[in-house]
């Protein structure tokens, strides 16, 4: 790769062990991919939960943390996917105490290295989100694909060691969805049918990552009769990452790279049709069995239009078997503030801030509480748990709370 000259001065170690250390495990991976060179960055995301992590993981982080000589903080803003807790209710989860101070040890050590514990998956809807062409260095893949495509921005999935490096180093290498090329569409899918809740538009989504079914492939998107709002996007993009790796999707006449068909269309194109039938065979795949032992909502976690519309589901309703709602560290008090918070939980639910669902030792808590059917609106999270041991079905959030009631789904 071509260094320019305070690259260079970082690889000699001028600035310090910990850029040095950054910046060597980034052009190894820069090499690999074939990089030219470096791109500067203006903000970073690290997927930062402790199960990815583990113990010899974590004692990495704490050893840059500890180092004392030259810079070991990050030099731009540098933000945190959700951790693999919520402290405050790791006793109700199931939790053992070792998961919970692992936790505690990978946050220390972020904080300092300078990195900003947001604990989020949906920092665009709640913290800064990126803007057409800004080059960032974001983890999640939900958050990759939503800042790709709605946002249009520019960054490849960044593993956690590769997203912190870009935050110490200011810079990630310039491959993927940095450049040009790999930004044009390689599928073109035309639906005829237009999603309504959000479990169908992460069905769609889960369709075409499928049809697309490789990082490198661009789909875009034809026939919607509507503009989807930033939940629904939400939903569709973290499916779509889900089911088939995509980082980058573009939708005619919506996503801003896409005015017309002709501005993102590659020189070879597969095409596919889609439709209503497609979205329900998805969603009736899983729907395996009717008792349900846990209603969990989360991977994405919830907006606050999300935990409003949660809020009035709940509203008169006793819940029979356990029901987990997901949010933010940012909305969190904003659902406090507005009263959903309190209207879910009389009902016998839980809201959760900061984790994530299956990024939270699933498999351990699962084993704990008995938990085995599981019922959600989130396509990505039915896409994963089956790797975890649960039965995951998906349904709208309307049903899901009413399996919550009765512990059926319909």
């Amino acid at each position: 790769m071509r260094l320019d000259s305070e690259e260079k001065a970082m690889l000699a170690g001028q600035f310090g062990p910990v850029p040095k250390a950054a910046i060597e495990h980034q052009i190894k991976v820069g090499d690999f991919f074939g990089a030219r060179d470096f791109v500067p960055v203006t903000q970073a995301h690290i997927m930062a939960d402790t199960e990815s992590l583990g113990e010899h993981n974590v004692r990495w982080l704490e050893r840059l943390a500890a180092e004392t000589k030259g810079d070991r903080t990050v030099r731009i803003p540098t933000i945190t996917d959700p951790r693999g807790t919520d402290f405050t209710k790791s006793k109700q989860l199931g939790q053992a105490d070792w998961m919970v101070d692992l936790e505690r040890r990978a946050v220390e050590a972020f904080v300092k290295l300078g990195v900003s514990m947001t604990d989020t998956c949906i920092n665009y809807q709640t913290i800064q989100a990126p803007i057409r062409g800004e080059h960032v260095a974001m983890g999640d893949t939900g958050v990759v694909i939503y800042s790709n495509s709605v946002c249009g921005a520019r960054s490849n999935f960044e593993g956690g060691p590769s997203a912190l490096s870009a935050g110490l180093t200011g810079r990630t290498p310039r491959y993927g969805f940095h450049l040009d090329a790999h930004r044009r569409a390689t599928l073109h899918v035309r639906t005829r049918y237009t999603p309504e809740s959000l479990n169908d538009w992460g069905a769609l989504g889960g369709v075409i990552g499928r049809l697309a079914g490789d990082y490198w492939n661009v789909p875009v998107v034809e026939g919607l009769d509507r503009v989807p709002t930033s939940d629904e996007l939400k939903h569709f993009g973290a499916a779509m990452a889900s089911f088939g790796s995509v980082a980058l999707f573009h939708l005619v006449g919506i996503t801003p790279e896409a005015s017309r068909l002709a501005d993102v269309a590659g020189k070879r194109m597969r095409k596919h049709a889609v439709g209503r039938r497609e979205v329900k065979a998805l969603q009736t795949s899983y729907a395996v069995e009717k008792t349900v032992d846990v209603v969990v909502f989360s991977a994405p976690q919830l907006s606050i239009y999300e935990l409003r519309m949660l809020a009035a589901l709940c509203d008169g309703k006793r819940f029979k078997v356990p029901m987990l709602a997901v949010t933010s560290p940012q909305v969190k008090p904003d659902s406090d503030r507005f009263g959903y918070t309190g209207r879910i939980e009389a009902a016998g639910g839980t809201v959760y801030a900061g984790m994530c669902f299956y990024q939270s030792y699933a498999r351990e808590i699962a084993e704990a509480n008995g938990w085995k059917r599981l019922a959600t609106n989130s396509a990505k999270m039915v896409n994963i748990l089956g790797g975890y041991g649960y039965v995951p079905m998906l349904a709208s959030m309307e049903d899901c709370i009413q399996a919550a009631v009765t512990g059926r789904l319909k």
